[in-house]
């Protein structure tokens, strides 16, 4: 098995992209006139959604790649890619287009299941969170890193889940100084995420560079 440092990176990589607290606006927003236990299944709703996302792309990722004819070494860099422009837009604590747009937003506040679309696919599970499930997974083959994986998605998708439970409590709390504020500062862990992963792609494309 790896060391046990693999796993606190891969856990912090993905609870930062995740981002949860960047959910908490538009989850208020697009259940304004949802009772209480509504809202907490939403949120429910939306974790285990995500769980279950992240956990296909990170168990099929590869094997997709390979019927596209992609290298992994491509896939890195295209997501790391991805990675950096979420992180400038959330060191501008500004909507991430590359996560969901406005007219996806508006159109999901006429359906019933907000929890799946936009707020789990593809506010939350979308291609930055995708692309790190899939290289974290490809990183070894020691025994149990699978479960390693799956499990830590499962411990972030409790941890989005709790976040989303007292969204309403949180956003009280922190205000919209204080989220942009957090936001600013997932940003900027992205970035150096992003940074690494698209060296780590180009070593893999090009080898002399090691």
């Amino acid at each position: 098995m790896e060391h046990w440092t693999e796993y606190t990176r891969f856990f912090t990589a993905l609870l930062v992209i995740l981002n949860p607290f960047i959910a908490i606006p538009i989850l208020l927003s697009l259940t304004r006139n949802y009772d209480i236990v509504e809202r907490y299944r939403v949120g429910m709703i939306a974790a285990v959604t995500v769980a279950i996302v992240l956990g296909i792309m990170a168990l099929t990722g590869e094997t997709v790649l390979m019927w596209l004819g992609t290298s992994l070494g491509s896939f890195r860099v295209g997501g790391g890619i991805v990675l950096f422009l979420m992180a400038l837009a959330m060191l501008q604590a500004q909507a991430d287009p590359v996560r969901t747009t406005p007219s996806e937003e508006e159109d999901a506040a006429k359906r019933a299941s907000v929890a799946v679309v936009p707020i789990a696919i593809p506010l939350l599970a979308g291609p930055g969170a995708m692309s790190t499930v899939i290289i974290a997974m490809d990183r070894s083959d020691a025994p149990y890193h699978a479960f390693m994986i799956l499990l830590t998605i499962a411990f972030v998708s409790f941890i989005l889940w709790l976040v989303l439970r007292y969204a309403e409590q949180i956003g009280h709390l922190l205000g919209e100084i204080g989220l942009n504020i957090l936001t600013r500062i997932f940003g900027l862990m992205l970035a150096a995420i992003s940074v690494e992963v698209i060296a780590n792609g180009l070593k893999q494309i090009f080898p002399v560079l090691v």
